[in-house]
């Protein structure tokens, strides 16, 4: 028989991801927030003309319309197919978590966990690339997501020396494997404490409050140490974007560069590869 929930899950990621450009590209930091996201029907950006029903079929409708606009041929942004793309990608995340040993209702309570904390990190990649804004809406839910991850785990005993951590047994090496709770609220505060020090250092040039509660969300999501690799691997993939785009003289020393992006890409990678990234570099250095 053929499986189709890989299918259903996908299409289902698609159409969020439309729903995700619609609320990133109406967000108003200064009025609404993400209310305007629920006022008015789509239409084009440029003529503003509304967008009939077989317009707005994630992907297909932009590779029909060659990536243009039906009615001015005005090109449309690449954002709408690869932010549906994307949301479709997330919507697999229960097919890389499935595990016949973990308790069927944890594996779901950590599969819409993780799913909606994935669409958060769009979110969040979106607006602050735009923005240069982390919605402190955005942060709530990503600490009340974590919040909920850590009452699951500590309920079905999915912590402990070798669960409850994406980059494995290494974990131990740092501690605080005893109590989930613990973990988690510690990871938090020493998240907020070291990009608090770094904002009073810099006096808010070299990072903003909203990086400091995303990494402090994040904190509550992950646990500890994952949140340092977090923060590590986040400034590793800053320094090399901003090397690069100084190189190429689009980006002056001066300029600021959006950390948010760099924080969730970072926590995507340990989501997926921490584990044999960490063990691989432990290894070659003999620290294990």
């Amino acid at each position: 028989m053929i499986n189709w929930l890989p299918f259903l899950l996908f299409v289902s990621g698609l159409a969020v991801g439309s729903f995700l450009n619609v609320l990133t590209l109406r967000y108003d930091p200064d009025g609404a927030g993400f209310g305007k996201a629920f006022h008015g029907r789509s239409h084009c950006p440029n003529c503003k003309k509304t967008l009939r029903w077989y317009e707005l079929i994630p992907v297909l409708s932009f590779l029909f319309q060659l990536g243009r606009c039906r009615s001015c041929k005005t090109s449309l942004s690449w954002q709408y197919p690869l932010v549906e793309l994307a949301s479709g990608f997330v919507f697999l995340i229960p097919l890389y978590l499935y595990s016949p040993i973990k308790p069927t209702m944890y594996f779901s309570i950590e599969s819409v966990v993780w799913v909606l904390a994935f669409l958060l990190f769009i979110v969040v990649w979106l607006i602050d690339f735009r923005l240069y804004i982390i919605p402190d809406e955005v942060n709530i839910a990503l600490a009340g997501l974590g919040l909920v991850l850590i009452g699951a785990q500590g309920y079905y005993g999915q912590f402990g020396q070798f669960d409850g951590s994406f980059i494995g047994g290494i974990a131990n090496i740092f501690g605080l494997r005893e109590s989930v709770w613990v973990n988690h609220i510690v990871a938090a505060i020493a998240a907020v404490i070291f990009l608090g020090l770094i904002i009073f250092i810099s006096k808010g040039r070299a990072m903003g409050m909203g990086d400091l509660k995303l990494l402090g969300a994040l904190g509550l999501l992950f646990g500890w140490p994952d949140v340092l690799f977090i923060a590590a691997f986040a400034f590793i993939l800053g320094s090399i974007m901003s090397i690069y785009l100084i190189f190429l003289r689009k980006l002056k020393m001066k300029d600021a560069v959006p950390f948010g992006p760099f924080l969730v890409l970072a926590a995507m990678i340990i989501f997926v590869w921490g584990k044999p990234i960490l063990e691989s570099y432990f290894r070659f250095f003999n620290l294990v």
